[in-house]
Parts: structure tokens; C-alpha cells; sequence
């Protein structure tokens, strides 16, 4: 489901987004604090649209490729997912973006669509982030976002600073 914010539109995963995942998936800088700056292959980039488009279809929700309204250029992504990926854990808000556009509120402006998203579609009471724990950009999204540090956890092999969300229910 397509997300439509003032400056930006969140499109589920598809093909047409390959070169834009790209971008990212080969860019150490991006992928530091997600897998030590090793990068993805285009094949493994190939592999994560399958693997997001699968996820889709079994939950409803996973990862959006998120696209600047004005150039239609992607400018990151973000997801709900279950934490880590684990069938019932409890559902984690995450993103990444393009470094030329840190710092604009991209992810903060995506990661609220999602949170409504969450919230309307998904009737989720209870939302998490997860970042490592020198990523302070991200630490500040979450904070931005009223989200509550809650400890840290070793989640995707790797200790993760954990904020949380309780999301109360739409009227």
C-alpha cells in the first residue's frame, strides 16, 4: 500500500526500485551501522526485493521504498516488519536513506506515515526501533518521534539501543 506524505510517497518494494535499492545497498556509508559497511550485491539487492515482496504478501506491511515527491527520485526506505524478522515479535518502524538527503526529515516524515499506517492498518498498539548504539541520527528520529528508550538488546546478532512506542488508538 502506497503512503503519501507532504513531500514524499512510500511505494512497497517493486522492481521499478531496483536502481534507486542500489544506491544505497552499494554505499558502505549507508549499510555502517546495518552490516559494518559491508556492501550488498546486486544480486543480494535483487534477492531483498523478492524476500520484501514476499513479506508483503504474507503480512500486509514490510518495506517501502520512499521517493521524493517533487524529482520522484528515491530518497531512502523504511519499513514495518516483525523485530529481526521473528514471526511474532514485537513490530519494529526502521529506515535508511540516500546520505545527500540526511537531514531534510525524511526519515522522521516516513517513519509518522508508517506509524499511522501501523496504527489504522495494522492495529498495532506497540511499536519499536532499533538502531546501534553510536547511530545518534537515528536515536534522534526516534526521539522526534515521542519514542522511549527502553534498554539494550541484542537484536540482529549485534547490541541495539531499543526505543518503544505505545501508540494509542484511533478514534
Amino acid at each position: 500500500m502506497e503512503l503519501v506524505t507532504t513531500r514524499l510517497k512510500l511505494e512497497p518494494f517493486n522492481d521499478t526500485h531496483y536502481e534507486g535499492l542500489r544506491v544505497m545497498d552499494s554505499n558502505p556509508n549507508v549499510l555502517r551501522y546495518i552490516t559494518k559497511g559491508i556492501v550488498n550485491t546486486p544480486e543480494e539487492t535483487w534477492e531483498s526485493i523478492r524476500r520484501v515482496q514476499a513479506r508483503w504478501d504474507k503480512y500486509g506491511f514490510s518495506w517501502w521504498a520512499i521517493k521524493e515527491k517533487s524529482s520522484n527520485v528515491i530518497v531512502g526506505a523504511a519499513c514495518l516488519q516483525h523485530l529481526a524478522n521473528v514471526d511474532g515479535a514485537p513490530l519494529e518502524i526502521g529506515w535508511r536513506l540516500v546520505p545527500k538527503h540526511n537531514g531534510k526529515g525524511f526519515a522522521t516524515e516516513a517513519a509518522k506515515a508508517i506509524i499511522d499506517f501501523a496504527a489504522s492498518r495494522v492495529r498495532a498498539n506497540y511499536l519499536v526501533a532499533v538502531a546501534h548504539p553510536e547511530n545518534m541520527p537515528s536515536q534522534r528520529v526516534m526521539q522526534r518521534l515521542d519514542m522511549t528508550f527502553k534498554a539494550i538488546e541484542q537484536h540482529y546478532d549485534v547490541p541495539c539501543v531499543v526505543y518503544e512506542l505505545n501508540i494509542r488508538s484511533p478514534n
